[in-house]
């Protein structure tokens, strides 16, 4: 799968059945080439104007299943929330 096809697949939390948002980046090990995570921009602020506060870092050990709509993780949303700069 190249990175143009995971790219804007939804993120969906099996553990709580939420949608976290779309896939926007990876995170890989320059050495290894190996991905080591999915970046997804949080919820936006005020209607989604302002930009976004947060957004999920997802290890790539707690991805369960990458169908053709959709990525499945089983995550707590609290540890792999960071704050945006």
């Amino acid at each position: 799968m190249r990175l143009c096809e995971l790219r804007n697949k939804d993120v969906i939390n099996g553990c709580d059945c939420k949608i976290l948002g779309t896939v926007c980046d990876i995170e890989f090990d320059m050495c290894t080439g190996c991905i080591q995570a999915l970046i997804v921009p949080g919820p936006g602020r005020i209607c989604g104007l302002f930009g976004r506060d947060i957004e999920y870092i997802i290890p790539f050990k707690c991805v369960k299943c990458i169908g053709p709509d959709a990525v499945l993780v089983e995550v707590n949303t609290e540890k792999i929330t960071h704050k945006c700069i």
